[in-house]
């Protein structure tokens, strides 16, 4: 698989909470750290998300802010 995305953060699927139309997806990379993901309930199923299964999450953005307290 080859994408254009540069950041490719390699997890596991920790939970995976459906609702009516999308789905939340929780991922666990190295370190405990989570990152959360809302994607439609089909591509949920399509992917055949649950938890402990091997994922990628891919992040494509073209802005990136920072924030300072």
């Amino acid at each position: 698989m080859k994408l254009s995305a540069r950041n490719m953060l390699k997890a596991k699927v920790k939970q995976v909470k459906h609702g009516a139309v999308n789905s939340e997806v929780i991922l666990e990379l190295p370190g405990k750290i989570e990152v959360v993901s809302i994607i439609t309930k089909e591509s949920a199923q399509n992917l055949k998300l649950a938890k402990g299964k091997a994922v990628y999450a891919v992040i494509k953005a073209s802005n990136v802010m920072i924030a300072v307290d």
